[in-house]
């Protein structure tokens, strides 16, 4: 092929196409480019695209609140567990949540769904694309992209031992003498594993587990399987994009293998490649590792990502809340940089996944991660570790309840009030923020389903009855009900407010080391809310304000001129009358 097909000018526009080309070109090679620019053009008229899509105005707004859940989070006997989450969120939260994150609901064989045997599938024990789609009706709907790894039980990887085209190079072989220890990676498991092939043993690449085979994102091929997937994904009514493990993705002899150039490359060209076939489809990348590192997938703030998670946040609220003390989250909330418009974070304190300690990067010193780390055990939680290059192991990552990790054995209530003001502070942060439904319904540690997998990320799994969960957070007096009402109040009002938009301005004010303190103001300038949290066990002093304001959780007045106080772990979203 000499040139480009003039009808891809038609689907494509001059500068969308340069910047694909040059993509390709850094990635494959200048030799190959146009006939992968043909590849491409092919692929995007399968599904039916013609001609240039708008940009959407707004990507998101205040009323965005993103729920992360299992597809089998909720289960009724006898019933496809996606028609039974779907019937939950409808009943519980369709006016109050409205993007629902479906973790992976493909078929899959080992961790919890994130080693995919076959992408474009629903896993026949969940349901089926129906369910999924019902879901779309009354949500917004996010996807993970598992692009780091697939599973060994894959038909492309048993293409791969059989040597069946084009699967054949899908994967990384390796020689198991090569010099890995520059590698960066979260497990201590072996980087290579052993596989037999129709051609004898090989070793490949495993960065999180012998099941979970890392695809070679050299090949081309892989890229336009992917970019196939997405559209699949896309056309099912997903709205946000979720690259898993994005960080890892490509593999260069001689480096950590962690960041490349080649790897934002990737996140570049699916950035390009969404604002051509669904610009209002938003790309979040998913990299647990510290901050500067995680917002270098914003690019320039207009070719990457549109949003990454704020993977500081969990560890940092723990640790003040903990602590008692707000300073650490103050001054690193108050160095976040300003985003462009088109870029914002994820806010959460929760998720499948554990609490990664690694963002605490020159943030904590390793003394004060190691103390962290010992009151997650003392409260019943785990702690996975990570292999350094030097052989020895550190704390990775911190796997409990969020409630659980900041409960007092000696006065639950008193836990429970501060686990609530690190949900009311999360929700008032410049982003979108994100629940875990065990934060929603105020989960404690599953300790029988972690004895029973003997896997430690499984203490914040459990998965639940949908007639007892109902039971449960009917009854008044359970904490499980009072957490899921009380959060359920905090989204009323923060939905209804343009100070929280993603995009309002933040101004992070110092109160001392016992309060934090964060003033959100619309971008319209119409309203300004000063949100105030006790981060100790013990009555505080706020200094008089100078105007008069409602706080918007209680109702309560609060006149301008004297001074008042926050009970302990107390949360106040102060709107200026």
């Amino acid at each position: 092929m000499s040139e480009i097909p003039t009808s891809f000018l038609k689907l494509v526009s001059r500068s969308h196409l340069q910047a694909i080309r040059d993509r390709m070109a850094r990635l494959y090679g200048k030799e190959d480019v146009l006939i992968l620019l043909e590849r491409l053009y092919f692929l995007i008229g399968r599904y039916g695209m013609d001609g240039v899509m708008e940009l959407p105005k707004d990507l998101w707004s205040e009323e965005d609140v993103v729920l992360i859940t299992y597809a089998d989070q909720v289960k009724t006997e006898g019933e496809p567990p996606l028609q039974t989450l779907e019937r939950f969120c409808t009943e519980n939260l369709e006016d109050l949540i409205n993007t629902i994150h479906i973790l992976p609901f493909c078929p899959w064989s080992s961790d919890d769904g994130f080693s995919v045997i076959d992408y474009r599938q629903v896993a026949q024990e969940y349901g089926d694309w129906e369910d999924v789609q019902k879901i779309g009706e009354s949500f917004n709907l996010m996807f993970d992209l598992v692009l780091n790894h697939c599973s060994i039980q894959s038909q492309w990887f048993r293409d791969f031992q059989i040597g069946i085209q084009p699967a054949r190079h899908y994967f990384h072989e390796r020689n198991p003498g090569e010099d890995l220890s520059a590698v960066v990676r979260p497990r201590t498991t072996p980087l290579l594993t052993s596989v037999h092939t129709r051609e004898g043993e090989t070793f490949v690449w495993t960065t999180f587990s012998a099941d979970q085979v890392d695809l070679n994102w050299a090949n081309p091929d892989v890229l336009f399987e992917f970019l196939d997937i997405l559209l699949d994904y896309i056309s099912k009514g997903c709205r946000i994009i979720r690259l898993d493990a994005i960080a890892f993705l490509w593999k260069k002899k001689g480096t950590d293998c962690l960041h490349l150039e080649e790897t934002h490359e990737v996140v570049k060209l699916i950035r390009d490649f969404l604002e051509i076939v669904a610009p209002d489809v938003i790309l979040l990348t998913e990299t647990n590792v510290p901050h500067e590192e995680n917002i270098s997938y914003f690019g320039d703030g207009e070719d990457e990502a549109h949003m990454v998670y704020q993977f500081s946040l969990p560890p940092l609220l723990l640790h003040g809340l903990l602590e008692g003390t707000s300073q650490h989250l103050r001054e690193w909330a108050a160095s976040l940089p300003e985003l462009p418009p088109k870029c914002t974070f994820l806010n959460f304190t929760a998720s499948h996944d554990g609490i990664g300690v690694r963002p605490l990067q020159d943030i904590l010193t390793h003394k004060q991660i190691l103390a962290l780390a010992k009151k997650v055990k003392q409260r019943g939680g785990k702690v996975s570790s990570r292999t350094l290059p030097d052989g020895s192991e550190s704390p990775y990552e911190l796997n409990i309840t969020y409630l659980s990790a900041l409960d007092d054995p000696k006065n639950p209530e008193l836990g429970m009030q501060r686990f609530l003001c690190s949900q009311a502070l999360a929700l008032s942060l410049q982003g979108v923020p994100a629940l875990y439904f065990q934060s929603l319904i105020g989960a404690e540690n599953d300790l029988e389903g972690l004895q029973e997998t003997g896997r430690n990320r499984t203490i914040n799994r459990k998965k639940w009855d949908e007639f007892e969960l109902g039971k449960t957070l009917a009854h008044l007096q359970t904490r499980q009900s009072q957490v899921f009402a009380k959060i359920q109040h905090f989204l009323r009002v923060r939905i209804a407010e343009p100070a929280f938009h993603p995009n309002a301005t933040q101004e992070v004010l110092d109160y001392g080391d016992s309060l934090f303190g964060v003033l959100r103001e619309a971008l319209t300038g119409e309203s300004s809310i000063l949100c105030l949290y006790n981060f100790t066990s013990k009555p505080q002093k706020v200094p008089a304000l100078e105007t008069s304001a409602t706080d918007l959780l209680s109702e309560k007045e609060f006149p301008a001129g004297d001074a008042f106080l926050l009970e302990p772990y107390q949360s106040v979203w102060l709107r200026y009358n």
